[in-house]
């Protein structure tokens, strides 16, 4: 099935509500769009919400996206009502009937008198009751007196939901009756209007565009009962944290959910799977915001050695962005947010590990061995049914469950076979050819922990121990912003002072090989109500800032200035070429990490600083990036005070580096592989003294 982008679930309502303001008694609808919730929506009246479902259904199908619509009541009646009311069982007969005699309007509808005129049609007192107008209406009790109407009172849905009402209770709190017959007409109407382009649920395939779905937020009580603690009115709660969970539950899950044959009466969504539904529910976990002064440099720190500076970033930063779970297939490259352990082990059963025969080998004698063949195998997912006895041997095929009565098996190719027997040499040992139950990962044991970036070959663990999704952080969202008159766009003419910028597109690419989510903000002139405006933009929309210009003490440096203005900036001179001057601070309780504008200090300064501090941010914890002991294939005299990073490659096992250390050129950046790190202290080295190279690649894995 192919997967669905927006989930929208509508709480309807048939009661008379013509207010402005949102009420317990109205129509809410909850919408989840590719995973992230929208504020539920108050619709006054049922003409509102006939509308606000045209606009949506148009929206999603304009936008490519595929549309999950849940409707809280239900979407047929029992079995053999709509024979004896339309004369066939199709439960769309009953749709097209009830949409010509419905007759609805913001400030009341009929829909007592077609109950009353229903049941007209139905031997003895019934199917409906409750009557909620001041008059009298022929044929429609008020109490439950209803006898002999020959209807069952639940469908087999309702049957399995305690605390569902039934469908023939036209009014009282929670009673479904009435919304039925007001918002069945409505739901024919959309799909005459979108014909073609919407299935419904179970009645027919869901190879549409647009789903429409029955839903019962009962389902989802205790997570709507936490929500409701909190304050808000239930009904708000109910639609979005519906829409929520269903965004949330895995592909294959959905798929079962969806898996039901109900031709006729309908069915409950999720009705089976509420446990997961409210877990699905739960709040991603949001870590508290980082401190003014995470970025405050101690009392009389001046130039700031590389190593202080990485132990400061350390000590006060922490995770910012929230948790949630993911289905496997969507967990690549996340980082875990929680322990993982084993719920079965791997593998789950003693088997064997080559084609061949098993025996017990306690049942041989000494020499060579003939043991007579029991009848029948064992293969992969197909285990011999029975026990082999002793003195005798089964034939296994690799990867089959070891049947009681096999500790050993022999490869075919050591085996001559007979009629009925094989024969080998002695010598094999106890359990060979065989792999023990849980011998790679026990029942219970430890499999990843917080902080790892998951691999393929993690997702291939948790897979064997029977894990389909894991708890992962949300993806750190990275706005990069670069400032600055002298830039214009890549292609875009350029007059005479002018530079084209290089470092965006340089950090976005960088953010994204981290596996970070870039937001390209643009270029930024040196307008300081721009650059205010910019900034304000990213702190509501990303997680962390990076900025390239503007980061020193000058006139034209208004990411210090506004971050001195914010009251939370702290301007690092750090003892490092190339590089030096690092604005950090907060915006809005957004970490912002000023780079400089120079292309290569800034790239150097984003991988030595801004790398290690954004890994902490997104939950990945701190990490050294691994280097090397090599070579050199230069020869450099280096003045103490200052780390230094030069941009170098290895070539036939030697470190070379780029022929001009000038922070200007920019095609040394590209012409390197890495980096060659210079102690601070003096250093005067010749080729073949050993000298510590990074690579790239250790900055975007480690």
């Amino acid at each position: 099935m192919t997967p669905f982008d927006t989930f929208a679930m509508l709480d309807w309502s048939g009661a008379k509500d013509t207010g402005p303001r949102p009420c317990r008694d109205a129509i809410w609808l909850g919408v989840t769009r590719h995973g992230t919730e929208e504020p539920s929506l108050y619709l006054r009246n049922r003409a509102e919400a006939e509308a606000a479902l045209v606009a949506l259904i148009k929206a999603e199908l304009a936008a490519g996206r595929r549309l999950l619509i849940g409707v809280d009541f239900p979407f047929g009646f029992p079995a053999r009502f709509a024979q004896g009311l339309t004369g066939c069982d199709n439960p769309f007969a009953v749709w097209d009937w009830l949409e010509t005699v419905i007759e609805d309007a913001p400030d009341g509808n009929n829909r007592f008198d077609v109950a009353a005129e229903i049941n007209g049609r139905f031997p003895g007192v019934g199917p409906f009751w409750f009557n909620g107008l001041k008059r009298e209406i022929e044929g429609l009790p008020r109490k439950d007196t209803r006898a002999g109407h020959g209807m069952d009172e639940r469908r087999a849905a309702e049957a399995r939901a305690p605390g569902a009402f039934t469908c023939w209770q036209m009014g009282g709190a929670g009673a479904v009756g009435g919304q039925m017959l007001t918002g069945l007409p409505v739901l024919n109407r959309l799909r005459r209007r979108f014909y073609g382009q919407v299935s419904v649920w179970p009645f027919e395939v869901l190879d549409k565009p647009v789903a429409l779905v029955e839903i019962w937020p009962g389902l989802i009580n205790a997570a709507v009962k936490r929500a409701e603690a909190q304050g808000g009115i239930r009904d708000a709660h109910q639609v979005r944290l519906l829409a929520r969970a269903l965004a949330r539950v895995p592909q294959d899950r959905l798929s079962e959910m969806l898996a039901v044959d109900a031709p006729e009466e309908g069915w409950i969504l999720g009705l089976g799977y509420e446990a997961e539904l409210i877990a699905a529910c739960d709040d991603p976990l949001k870590p508290p915001p980082l401190r003014n002064d995470c970025f405050a440099l101690p009392a009389g720190v001046d130039w700031t050695p590389v190593d202080d500076a990485l132990a400061l970033l350390r000590d006060r930063l922490r995770p910012v962005v929230g948790q949630t779970r993911a289905p496997l297939a969507q967990a690549l490259g996340r980082v875990l947010a929680a322990p993982i352990t084993a719920p079965r082990a791997n593998p789950p059963e003693a088997n064997t590990a080559v084609d061949g025969y098993g025996f017990a080998h306690a049942s041989l004698t000494t020499g060579d061995q003939i043991l007579s063949l029991v009848e029948g195998r064992a293969a992969a997912g197909v285990p011999y049914p029975g026990t082999v006895p002793s003195g005798h041997a089964v034939r296994v095929l690799t990867g089959a469950a070891l049947p009681a009565g096999v500790d050993t098996v022999i490869l075919q190719e050591d085996v001559t076979l007979g009629e009925g027997r094989i024969a080998f040499r002695a010598g094999l040992k106890p359990g060979a050819n065989t792999r023990r139950a849980g011998e790679d990962v026990a029942a219970g044991a430890p499999v990843l922990t917080p902080g790892r970036v998951i691999t393929s070959a993690d997702l291939a663990l948790c897979a064997a121990v029977g894990l389909s999704d894991l708890p992962i952080h949300d993806q750190l969202r990275v706005a990069v912003i670069s400032t600055g008159d002298e830039l214009v766009e890549p292609g875009s003419p350029a007059r005479e002072g002018q530079i084209y910028d290089a470092n965006r597109p340089m950090l976005l690419g960088l953010m994204q090989q981290m596996g970070y989510a870039p937001l390209d903000l643009g270029r930024i002139a040196d307008d300081r109500a721009a650059l205010r405006a910019v900034l304000d933009r990213a702190a509501q929309n990303a997680d962390a800032i990076l900025t390239s210009g503007g980061a020193s003490a000058g006139d034209e440096d208004h990411v210090s200035a506004l971050l001195n203005e914010a009251g939370a900036m702290a301007q690092w001179r750090i003892a490092l070429k190339p590089g030096r001057p690092l604005a950090l601070g907060l915006w809005r309780g957004v970490p912002v990490f000023g780079l400089p504008g120079n292309p290569v200090a800034a790239l150097v300064c984003a991988l030595i600083f801004a790398r290690p501090a954004l890994r902490l941010l997104s939950g990945a914890g701190w990490s050294v990036p691994q280097g090397f002991d090599v070579p050199a294939a230069f020869a450099k005299s280096k003045k103490p005070g200052r780390r230094e990073y030069l941009r170098a490659r290895i070539r036939d096992g030697r470190a070379e580096v780029f022929a001009s250390e000038g922070s200007g050129r920019i095609s040394g950046l590209s012409w390197a592989e890495g980096l060659v790190e210079l102690p601070d202290g003096a250093a005067t080295l010749q080729p073949g003294d050993p000298v510590r190279y990074i690579p790239y690649a250790s900055f975007l894995s480690a």
